[in-house]
């Protein structure tokens, strides 16, 4: 096997030749071979469009085999054209012949195939020696993905737009209502209006956070620091809150701990997010008695939250930990509350999955592990 000679690689760098004391044998990493393990198509051609290299992702997408691509002109068998269907091999000349541009960058392009077309992310990359064009790679990327991003993007807009009118509209009307006519208002009265505007910028407030929690875990920046947890006081902390808010009345709950817990050592702050998102759940969608159990386990601890309402049907179970599902229902929420609960239990190494009820409603159940202090 002839080592390969020392040339420029595909980003414009020079690669150096093995030295005159290796015995080992240097590998081309710019072979057909190599770029058929890459998953989206690439094209290589010389400095006039030649194809040089076509990858198999590329066959795929063109339906031409790579012996028929090679030697033919770029526009021939991989033709892309501009939004104003402008051909893009054409229309980037100029930055072909301008010595100090390696490239160019992402945009999106359409392939004007013989069947269909179809859009794609293109990137190019112009390989010089010496300011002069010998080779540009042409790489092209499926728009699905970054489709899908964007509708994801658009959706928490619309959710955020949709749940902060009702309360900031709210708070509007009281606020200028009590300024302009204060002194006809009785003392009674205000109080109400006050608490109205409290409660709604209470509610801003919780999807601001509830935001806040999406974005690190989607950057995968949930940070836990955990401690020694009582988790009976967390339980009755949670559910004893909801009843002084006004929430539920304390009839409504029925709190139960079964079995010894071991040691708990959790995020404090993250189980009762948890905790209040689960409970908040079964009263904003369930009905009836909201029955939360703690037990303790071999491992750790495990805590159900059940009602009696309609539950959840078993082919929207995979989807109720999805962000913005809030289920037929849909009512009040942003639908990220069983989204963030999932993503704070898992951060814990622990499980959280949906089922049946006793009472005919939903069950959420919950598993942590007993876990142990974090050193370093």
């Amino acid at each position: 096997m002839v080592a390969s000679a020392p040339g420029p690689d595909f980003s414009g760098n020079e690669v150096p030749g093995p030295g005159p004391d290796t015995a080992e044998e240097s590998v081309d990493l710019h072979t057909p071979a190599t770029l058929d393990l890459l998953p989206d198509p690439v094209v290589v051609t010389d400095a006039s469009g030649v194809v040089e290299m076509f990858n198999s992702a590329a066959s795929k997408v063109t339906g031409l085999p790579q012996g028929k691509a090679v030697g033919r002109h770029l526009t021939e068998v991989l033709p892309l054209l501009d939004e104003r269907g402008n051909d893009w091999w054409e229309c980037s000349q100029p930055s072909r012949d301008l010595p100090r541009v390696t490239g160019q960058p992402e945009r999106r392009l359409t392939y004007a195939g013989p069947d269909s077309d179809h859009d794609f992310n293109v990137t190019a990359r112009f390989t010089r020696v010496d300011g002069v064009l010998v080779r540009v790679a042409v790489c092209l990327r499926d728009t699905v993905s970054r489709e899908r991003i964007e509708r994801n993007r658009a959706d928490l807009i619309a959710t955020v737009a949709h749940e902060l009118r009702s309360p900031l509209t709210s708070v509007k009307g009281f606020t200028a209502t009590l300024l302009a006519r204060w002194d006809r208002f009785t003392d009674e009265q205000k109080k109400l209006m006050l608490n109205t505007v409290n409660t709604d910028a209470d509610r801003v407030t919780r999807l601001l956070t509830e935001l806040l929690d999406v974005s690190r875990i989607d950057a995968g920046r949930v940070q836990i620091r955990k401690q020694i947890v009582d988790m009976r006081a967390a339980v009755r902390r949670v559910v004893e809150g909801k009843i002084a808010a006004g929430s539920a009345p304390a009839e409504r709950f029925d709190v139960r701990f079964v079995g010894e817990l071991p040691e708990m050592w959790v995020d404090p702050d993250k189980i009762d997010q948890v905790l209040h998102n689960l409970i908040d759940n079964a009263l904003r969608h369930g009905a009836g008695t909201v029955t939360v159990v703690l037990s303790g386990t071999s491992t750790g601890a495990e805590v159900t939250v059940a009602d009696e309402g309609e539950g959840v049907p078993e082919a929207n179970a995979s989807r109720v930990f999805a962000k913005f599902w809030r289920g037929a229902s849909r009512g009040n929420g942003t639908g990220l509350g069983l989204y963030i609960a999932k993503a704070l239990i898992e951060a814990h190494g622990g499980t959280i999955s949906v089922g049946k009820a006793p009472g005919g409603g939903a069950e959420f159940r919950f598993s942590v592990p007993a876990g142990g202090p974090v050193f370093g």
